[in-house]
């Protein structure tokens, strides 16, 4: 499975009252990564997806572990789950990973983007360049515990 892997620097204010990082500072860390990552990978004329415009559809995040403020960054894979019409679904992953010790898992998340034609106002397919540029961040859908519920 191909990831981008983005090394986040925690800020102290991303603490809550109870002393670990709240819940809302991990949409701004999976932010980020989806910055950083999709400003890497531009077309042969120099743009990037983030030129042209995308818009955020949807989050879901479960959080597996607390995660405390320490100077060290958090590690946070990013990886494309699914490409269809206008739409991007993005996994990530937070974690700490140290040679010896088993993976901890923070949180895992999977974001619905949408390419967005911001002079018209309206979604607009993925361009056969848009698609060649993420297919080397593709992966296996994210792996969540807790089962979506159906509506009655």
């Amino acid at each position: 499975m191909a990831h981008y892997r983005c090394d986040y620097p925690m800020r102290w204010s991303d603490m809550d009252a109870y002393g670990h990082v709240n819940n809302v500072q991990y949409l701004r860390f999976f932010e980020d990564a989806r910055i950083e990552a999709f400003g890497g990978r531009r077309s042969a004329g120099g743009s990037s997806l983030l030129d042209t415009g995308i818009l955020v559809v949807a989050h879901r995040i479960e959080y597996r572990k607390p995660l405390t403020w320490r100077p060290e960054p958090v590690h946070i894979d990013l990886w494309i789950t699914r490409l269809a019409g206008a739409q991007i679904d993005v996994g990530y992953e937070v974690y700490d990973e140290h040679e010896g010790e088993p993976r901890v898992v923070y949180a895992v998340a999977e974001s619905t983007l949408v390419v967005y034609d911001l002079t018209n106002e309206r979604p607009r397919r993925l361009a056969p360049e848009d698609v060649e540029r993420l297919d080397a961040l593709r992966g296996e859908p994210v792996r969540f515990r807790q089962r979506s519920r159906a509506t009655a």
